[in-house]
């Protein structure tokens, strides 16, 4: 078993509760932690054994650029149960989307929120 960290892939999308949200869209950044299992030996050096992960990425752009979402929680496990599906050797994908411009009364870097899929 080893880990796969693909860190602050940035996208460009239209979730959230609000109205304006999806109007306007903004931008959101998706972390995945995938543990992998590998369906070949590591010293075979074959990609097809493995995750490749130019394919995980447009799999995670895919999903967040797609359909609305309200919630990021929903998002973040579209991606995890997407990712566990097109790759049988991952074992666990832990995804975080975080949302830096999310609409709160306050100052904020971000809020993000990360799921285990499967749980």
């Amino acid at each position: 078993m080893y880990v796969i960290r693909m860190k602050n892939c940035a996208f460009f999308a239209r979730h959230g509760v609000h109205d304006e949200e999806e109007r306007l869209g903004q931008r959101f950044y998706v972390d995945a932690v995938l543990t992998v299992d590998p369906a070949k030996e590591l010293d075979e050096d074959a990609i097809d054994g493995t995750v490749d992960y130019g394919i995980a990425f447009t799999v995670i752009e895919k999903i967040i650029t797609g359909e609305r979402r309200f919630l990021i929680e929903a998002l973040a496990l579209d991606v995890a149960r997407a990712l566990t599906q097109r790759f049988p050797q991952i074992k666990t994908a832990e995804i975080t989307v975080r949302k830096p411009n999310a609409p709160v009364p306050g100052v904020l870097d971000y809020v993000e929120v990360t799921i285990v899929w499967p749980q």
